[in-house]
């Protein structure tokens, strides 16, 4: 491939990418829900907040513009929102260019920021930074700081059954007019979910329920590895594996090796299963769904009789029989309740009362002024366990209850259903 053909392959590229931009930037004002006051606001309110472009750069986009890529995306599809290539004539000679290519491969080290400052030492014209960058880049010139050819990554595997376990949240259908989520978890050895449910919000308190319910099912693994997303570095969560014994690592911003095994997964996920049953415009669903509970019944349904029964086609064998090789911990009631509770530190009232969350508890009198820790099921507030200097000395007395669940613990459907119509037309009476 001559340079040219490099230059043309990294331009078209680079349209792609942007295309790709306009698509994720327009995607709230495209549901064909919103009407056209709903969608002017949305639009608004994208035009008025600042996004990162395609180069990482904060910009503010017009709602004119906005407006225009809704349009065409509506008309054209993906292809409306690639841009033209450009037909006027570079301003800067191919000699500006090959000058610049020159001066990156006398001395990898340089950076495209170096190279340019170089450039106009010289004189004449100085194209800017993002064009010497395309510059190299076409000319596959990019290294790392010192020179250094790109780092590459081997494949990974654990050794055993149950050593790593990966989690992620994916995008799942809309069910009942509302997003939902895919929450996973995936045994890197033997590719075996043991963790898998749709749910409504990707919070700590959804991925919770999941991991108790995976743990409880198939044992406790020796370390959990995630993103570094809000649901992944909760305190509840960083408790909930320090009381079982599991090492959570999280993988570093930029770096997400180790994670593609469940990001394959979720792409299994999303041709074989939620193509039958979220469909689209031009192809309905074969299974629609009505619920959550419906959706995820169909989904362990799918695992059981496909994925997991089928062999990998890395690992030759099917996930569900490599599993059963490996030796799980099971964990002990007490200590998985133990560890899916919340902790919160209280200073106990001249009453001997504790306050937590607007709700009041008594306590043994004797620790009044002392500082205790109270633990309690997020989802049901009516019982809390005390400890003080790390032993447990007892339960906290509810005394007034005005909320059994936590406010960070709403549940999975917890929107109220339409009010039912009355049949008393206003404008009508007599």
């Amino acid at each position: 491939m001559t340079a040219a053909d490099r230059q043309a392959a990294a331009a078209r590229q680079r349209r792609h990418t942007i295309a790709l931009w306009r698509w994720a930037l327009t995607e709230p004002a495209m549901d064909p829900a919103l009407t056209s006051r709903q969608r002017g606001a949305v639009v608004r309110d994208l035009a008025s907040r600042e996004h990162r472009d395609p180069d990482g750069r904060r910009v503010n986009v017009s709602r004119r513009t906005i407006d225009r890529w809704v349009v065409a995306r509506r008309d054209g599809g993906f292809e409306a929102l690639v841009p033209s290539p450009r037909q006027c004539p570079p301003r800067l000679g191919n000699g500006t260019e090959e000058l610049a290519a020159g001066l990156k491969m006398e001395n990898p080290a340089r950076t495209a920021a170096q190279v340019r400052r170089i450039l106009a030492v010289q004189g004449g014209a100085v194209p800017s930074l993002r064009t010497i960058q395309r510059w190299l880049e076409a000319r596959e010139l990019t290294t790392r700081p010192g020179g250094q050819p790109p780092e590459a990554f081997g494949r990974f595997q654990a050794d055993e059954v149950h050593e790593i376990w990966t989690a992620d949240f994916m995008n799942g259908p809309r069910v009942g007019g509302k997003p939902s989520f895919l929450a996973g978890i995936v045994d890197d050895r033997s590719r075996f979910l043991t963790g898998a449910r749709f749910v409504r919000r990707t919070d700590a308190v959804r991925f919770a329920g999941v991991l108790r319910a995976a743990v409880a099912a198939y044992g406790i693994p020796r370390s959990l590895y995630a993103d570094n997303g809000s649901a992944f570095i909760d305190s509840s969560l960083e408790r909930a594996c320090a009381v079982l014994g599991i090492k959570l690592t999280h993988s570093q911003p930029g770096r997400p090796m180790g994670r593609g095994k469940i990001e394959r997964v979720f792409e299994t996920i999303q041709q074989q299963f939620l193509a039958e049953v979220a469909g689209d415009d031009a192809h309905p669903a074969r299974h629609p769904v009505a619920s959550l509970d419906e959706l995820n019944a169909l989904l362990t349904s799918w695992l059981r009789a496909e994925y997991h029964a089928r062999p990998h086609s890395e690992t030759g064998e099917a996930p569900q029989a490599r599993l059963a090789v490996g030796q799980p911990r099971l964990p002990d009631p007490a200590l998985l309740k133990e560890a899916f509770s919340w902790s919160v530190i209280r200073q106990v009232r001249k009453t001997a009362t504790v306050s937590v969350e607007g709700n009041v508890y008594s306590v043994d009198p004797f620790l009044t002024g002392r500082k205790i820790e109270c633990v309690f099921d997020p989802f049901d507030m009516s019982e809390m366990t005390v400890y003080w200097q790390g032993r447990k000395v007892g339960t906290a007395v509810p005394q007034v209850i005005g909320r059994h669940a936590h406010p960070k613990a709403p549940p999975d459907e917890g929107d109220p259903e339409p009010a039912a119509l009355t049949g008393i037309d206003y404008l009508r009476a007599p």
